[in-house]
Order: C-alpha cells, then sequence, then structure tokens
C-alpha cells in the first residue's frame, strides 16, 4: 500500500484518496517571464513519475497544473523588453511547452492560467472580507491578516512569532503585520487591471491557486506538490487562505521536491546559476535529465555536476545495452519478484533509487539467459521496459539511445562507414589497418562490440 511522506506532519503516511480509485493532484506551475531551468524540470519530472506511477496502479489521475502569467516579475520583464505582457507570456508559454514535449513530461489535465481565473480569485478574496481574515488597506491593497489565522506557520513548522518576512512578501506601513500577504494589488500606472469591489487592480500571486484548486479540485483534495522553496510563504499562504474558506484542511498530502544545486546553491534565475532546459537539451539526450532526476529520492537535494550528468548517462548506456538484440515483441511475464520488488520501493514514498537498482537486478537476469534462452530473456526485456515506462525511461529504441551523437563533429553515417571499413580490413585479416581504424572510433568516442551478429557500437 502506498505510503507518502507529508510535509505538514512531517512523516509518511498510509495515502487513502478521498474517492476510492480517484486522485486530484495540485502542482504550483511556473511564472513564465523567461525559459524554464532544469530546476524547474526536476519538480514537473518527480510529478510527472508520480502521476505514471499512480496511473500503472490503475487510479483515475485529475492532474492540475497552474501558470502564473500575470506577476510582477512578468510585468517587469515586459518593461525591459518594451514588449506587451501577453507577447511575453504567450512566447515563454509556447517555449515551455515545447521543452516540456522533447523531455516527454505529461500534460496536466486541467492547465489553468492565472489571468483566465480572476473572477474567482476576487470572489475567494471577499469571502475572507466577509469572515474576517482580510482588510482593505489605506491604499486601496487587500490583506490577509495573518493572526487571525490560528495555525498559520503549522505546514512550515515555524512559530509565528518566530516567522522572518519571506521571498515575495512585502513590508509598508499600511499592512497590519509585516507577515500579512497581499491579495489585490490596487492598479499603478502602466500596469494591467481589472475592475474589483476595491477598485482597479490585480490579484497577488498567491491567491490564484486558491482559487484554481477549489474551483479545480474542490473544498479538499488528494495532494498539493511543489519545490520546497514554496513551502513558505507561498503554500503557507495559499492553506491560510483555502482553509479559512471552508474550515477544514484543504490537503490530505502536501509533497515538496528538494533543490536542484550547483555548487550546494539551490538553482534559481535570481542567483544567476542556471541553465536552461532546452541549454541542457542542446548537449544531452532528454532522457538523461529524467534519469538523473531520479536516480535521487525526490526529497532529498541534489548536486548538478558532470559526474553526476555522467552516471545517469552511464546508467542508461547499461539498461539500453541489455536491450539490445532481444525479442521484445513477447509479453512480459507477470507477478515476478522484480515487479513486485519495483512497486514495493515505489509504495515506499516513491522510492526511485530502490526501483532503479531493481532494475539492474533485471538486467542480470537478462544477461543471465541472453544466450541460453533467449525468448526467456526477451521477456525480462519486456518487463524492464515496461517497469521503465512507470519512471518515464526506456521508451526509445536501444540502437536510438546508444548512438546518440549530440554535440559531436562526427555523424552517424560516418561512424558506420568506418565500421565496414575496418570489418573489410579484418576480413582480408589486415589487423593493423583494422586496428587503426577502431582507434580513430575510439578517439571520436566510439565504443564497439563485436558480436556473433556483427559489429555493435555506441556513442561513449
Amino acid at each position: 500500500m502506498l505510503h507518502i511522506y507529508n510535509s505538514f506532519s512531517k512523516q509518511k503516511e498510509l495515502f487513502r484518496p478521498i474517492v476510492p480509485g480517484h486522485v486530484g493532484i495540485y502542482v504550483c506551475g511556473v511564472t513564465v517571464y523567461d525559459y524554464c531551468h532544469i530546476g524547474h524540470a526536476r519538480t514537473y519530472l518527480v510529478f510527472d513519475m508520480v502521476v505514471r506511477f499512480l496511473r500503472s496502479q490503475g487510479f483515475k489521475v485529475k492532474y492540475v497544473r497552474n501558470i502564473t502569467d500575470i506577476d510582477d516579475k512578468i510585468i517587469h520583464r515586459a518593461l525591459e523588453y518594451n514588449e506587451p505582457i501577453e507577447a511575453i507570456t504567450e512566447r515563454f508559454i509556447q517555449a515551455m511547452r515545447e521543452d516540456e514535449k522533447a523531455l516527454r513530461i505529461l500534460s496536466p489535465d486541467v492547465e489553468p492560467q492565472a489571468t483566465q481565473y480572476v473572477e474567482p480569485m476576487i470572489h475567494l478574496i471577499q469571502q475572507l472580507i466577509d469572515k474576517g481574515y482580510a482588510y482593505v488597506s489605506t491604499n486601496g491593497d487587500v490583506y490577509y491578516d495573518v493572526e487571525k489565522f490560528e495555525t498559520y506557520g503549522s505546514l512550515s513548522h515555524q512559530a509565528l512569532d518566530e516567522l522572518q518576512v519571506g521571498s515575495r512578501v512585502e513590508v509598508n506601513e499600511v499592512k497590519r503585520s509585516p507577515l500579512d500577504f497581499v491579495l489585490w494589488k490596487s492598479a499603478k500606472p502602466m500596469e494591467p487591471k481589472w475592475p474589483s469591489p476595491w477598485g482597479e487592480g490585480r490579484p497577488g500571486w498567491h491567491t490564484e491557486c486558491s482559487a484554481m484548486s477549489l474551483q479545480e479540485l474542490g473544498e479538499v483534495f488528494d495532494i498539493h506538490g511543489g519545490g520546497h522553496d514554496l513551502k513558505f510563504p507561498h503554500h503557507e499562504n495559499e492553506r491560510a487562505q483555502s482553509e479559512a474558506i471552508t474550515g477544514n484542511l484543504s490537503v490530505n498530502i502536501w509533497m515538496h521536491v528538494g533543490f536542484l544545486q550547483i555548487n550546494k546553491e539551490k538553482m534559481s534565475k535570481s542567483l544567476g546559476n542556471f541553465l536552461t532546459q532546452r541549454e541542457f537539451l542542446e548537449d544531452y539526450d532528454a532522457e538523461v535529465l529524467r534519469y538523473f532526476t531520479i536516480a535521487s529520492h525526490y526529497r532529498s537535494p541534489v548536486e548538478y555536476a558532470d559526474d553526476t550528468i555522467n552516471s545517469a548517462i552511464k546508467g542508461l548506456e547499461r539498461l539500453y545495452t541489455s536491450l539490445r538484440g532481444l525479442e521484445l515483441s513477447v509479453e512480459a511475464p507477470k507477478e515476478t519478484e522484480f515487479e513486485e520488488r519495483f512497486i514495493q520501493a515505489m509504495n515506499d514514498d516513491f522510492n526511485t533509487p530502490i526501483a532503479l537498482a531493481v532494475l539492474f537486478d533485471l538486467v542480470r537476469e537478462i544477461n543471465r539467459h541472453r544466450e541460453s534462452d533467449n525468448e526467456q530473456a526477451g521477456q525480462l526485456g519486456k518487463l524492464l521496459i515496461k517497469l521503465g515506462n512507470i519512471l518515464g525511461i526506456l521508451y526509445q529504441q536501444p540502437e536510438d539511445f546508444l548512438h546518440g551523437i549530440k554535440n559531436s563533429d562526427v555523424t552517424k553515417d560516418e561512424i558506420e562507414a568506418l565500421i565496414e571499413q575496418r570489418n573489410r580490413a579484418r576480413a582480408e585479416r589486415n589487423w593493423s589497418g583494422a586496428d587503426r581504424v577502431r582507434q580513430k572510433l575510439s578517439d571520436l568516442g566510439i565504443v564497439l562490440e563485436d558480436t556473433p551478429n556483427g559489429t555493435l557500437w555506441r556513442k561513449q
């Protein structure tokens, strides 16, 4: 049975869907003012894995992930580029979708954009005012009164009097408390605005996720996810909004993904230490980033470095090499100890490193049967693909991955011409000539394997 670590309770809990067989998931999406970096990719690859696993176990999943298309950063970028806000957001939404398609990230079932949910946000803010949780300040902004919500800080496990003002929390004289956060910002020159009962303006960042999740998933839903950096203040504020409205817990399980780090610092645009997804894909196969993501537990911080990327490449090479030459039109065997152990690992808070270890045990079994029982090896290969697909890997033909020559000075045709030249030299017993060609291929990063069925190659 599936257990998931709940950030709210700080322990693994048995997962009990609100509606048996159905799962509602809300994940906080990106603010579309720039290209997405691979830190974003880690979060969305993690929840892609979660959705794939849940669906593989028979759950009907409704996956909601929002797009923030109105925000201070977007406004500043539009002014910087001297472009309309809509042009900025449309361009980067399109870029985000192109990157996710390249990474084979599943599209959400619902992808609400903030500008399409302004009316639900206004309705939510009015409800908070009516219930005494929000107030209109002297400058026309509307703020949430944090001290009115008794359990504020419970998600981030901080006492109210110890909380420090977090990112995006503004301190000014019109707020009752420094921790009060804005729900509605009064109109400013050159900024987009909408009519409201409190005058023209635009919603605050935190407001959108409460309005969207309430509308798309109801007053309480199964799983809310996002990066670790969103726990405070964004998710803390979102919880305060939603639960003040409903009077109940709004989310059963809060899941947070650990930071992707460079030189032990969180990867972020504000620090300037980020690599965009499309920059990564210029040099590496998309599957490398996915393997890199699942090789560590989702809650752990992970360091992006040459050695961790090289380790991901080698792991994929080993998996794909085991599938070479197998008859894969057969059916995968059922109720094997490999699949049982794999599901057991995934049921333990999506423990993908252990699940990957099971795949490598399966590789050893395939290799053991390869020569003696090719049919059995093929069946196990089909099982390897089935389990790998649940993690989002092993969807390519083995040769397509192993022949990957991104960012290379040599083409596939040139490599195969050199291999043919070497094979002719070997047939003529010109061993020195064959060795020279093999060395040339080695210098190009090509690894050869001579088999009874011919010479196989892969890019190192």
